[in-house]
C-alpha cells in the first residue's frame, strides 16, 4: 500500500469518526443550538441507562467544559470523546446504540420503541414515516429490525 493510499484512508477514517461525534453531539444537542447545557447531558445520560448524582453530573461537566461557560461546544466534546475514546470501536458503539432503542431487551426494535426513541431525540414521525423507516431496514420482512439489519444501516450511513 503507498503512503498516499494511506493518508488516504487515514484522513477517510478521521472524517468519519468526525461524522460520527457530530451524530452523537447533536443527539445529547437537543433544543439544536449547537451547545449541549447540563439538563441536555443529564437527559441523555438517562436515557443511556446511567443516573449520575447531581454533584458527579455537575463534576462531569465541569471537566469538559474547558471555557467554563456553562455549556459544551462541540470542539469541547470532541476532545471528551477523544479521551475517553482513543480507539472507537465501531460494533460496540452499534450494540449499544441498539440497546438503547430496544427498550424491552427483547433483540428486536419494533415500530413502538422506534416511534418512541425517535420522539424522545426531537422527531416526531407519523406512523407512515416510522413503517417506512423498518421497511428500508427490516431485510427479512417480519416487521422489526434486529441487529444484524441496524448494524448494516449504520455501516451504510458510515460509509456514505
Amino acid at each position: 500500500m503507498s503512503n498516499k493510499t494511506e493518508s488516504t484512508s487515514t484522513a477517510k477514517s478521521h472524517q468519519q469518526l468526525v461524522n460520527e461525534l457530530k451524530d452523537a453531539f447533536n443527539l445529547f444537542d437537543r433544543d439544536g443550538d449547537g451547545k449541549i447545557s447540563m439538563e441536555e447531558l443529564g437527559d441523555v445520560l438517562k436515557n443511556l441507562g446511567q443516573v449520575p448524582s447531581p454533584e458527579d453530573l455537575e463534576i462531569m461537566f465541569r471537566e469538559v467544559d474547558q471555557d467554563n461557560n456553562g455549556t459544551i461546544e462541540f470542539d469541547e466534546f470532541m476532545k471528551m470523546m477523544e479521551l475517553k475514546n482513543t480507539t472507537v470501536d465501531t460494533e460496540d458503539e452499534i450494540r449499544e446504540a441498539f440497546r438503547v432503542f430496544d427498550k424491552n431487551n427483547d433483540g428486536y426494535i419494533s415500530h413502538e420503541e422506534l416511534k418512541s426513541m425517535m420522539c424522545n431525540l426531537g422527531e416526531t414521525l407519523s406512523d407512515k414515516e416510522v413503517n417506512e423507516m423498518i421497511k428500508q431496514a427490516d431485510k427479512d420482512g417480519n416487521g422489526v429490525i434486529d441487529f444484524d439489519e441496524f448494524k448494516n444501516v449504520f455501516m451504510k450511513d458510515i460509509s456514505n
